[in-house]
């Protein structure tokens, strides 16, 4: 497998590509993340995963980058992470008790070539009803604070989603079944590699 470099400090899309069985390394992009608020959510979280993925690669002669970015969108507005708790409380006071969208683009790019291959993943997740309480309970554990949307489905913020519709892993922040259909294109098959490595990283 050739040598695959994650250009993200997220831990849960760390934790995503190790129980998968993939060897890589973190090369984490400081680039810029601002975008045009006049783009779709596919096309924002598409080339804000290319542009991280480019940046790492101009590091690199050769090796498989890929990267990652993660928005939620409720009522056409995209809600990021919380500046602080009280723009964290305002998020979730907002998507308590209703259904909203998790968009993950993900881009791969070769090092070598700089060859691109870029898709977009959506997610439907519905939230349960929350008391103030509740949500300031929430924020007190400090799990909201650096995720967008201000809630992790993986961790304490699981207890309060109803029901998803879509990838769950791409709430996350890592769509795993977009990921093997891009690396596929460069010849990189987990399944197979994992149980035939060519090389280790």
């Amino acid at each position: 497998m050739e040598k695959i470099i994650l250009a993200s400090s997220s831990p849960r899309r760390r934790e995503i590509l190790e129980l998968i069985g993939i060897s890589f390394l973190v090369h984490p992009s400081d680039v810029d993340e601002s975008y045009n608020e006049s783009n779709s959510p596919e096309d924002i979280v598409k080339q804000l995963a290319t542009r991280k993925a480019m940046d790492i690669a101009s590091y690199y002669q050769e090796g498989i980058i890929i990267g990652a970015d993660t928005i939620v969108v409720l009522d056409g507005q995209i809600l990021g992470k919380p500046k602080d708790e009280e723009d964290a409380f305002q998020m979730l006071n907002r998507l308590q008790g209703r259904s909203h969208q998790v968009f993950s683009g993900v881009a791969v790019v070769d090092a070598k070539t700089r060859e691109v291959k870029a898709s977009y993943q959506m997610t439907k997740v519905y939230m349960d009803p929350l008391s103030e309480e509740e949500i300031r309970l929430y924020i007190a554990t400090k799990e909201p604070m650096d995720k967008a949307g201000s809630y992790g489905i993986q961790g304490f913020g699981a207890i309060f989603i109803e029901k998803i519709e879509g990838d769950y892993f791409n709430v996350v922040g890592l769509p795993v079944a977009l990921l093997s259909t891009l690396l596929k294109d460069f010849g990189i098959q987990i399944l197979k590699d994992m149980i035939h490595p060519k090389s280790i990283v």
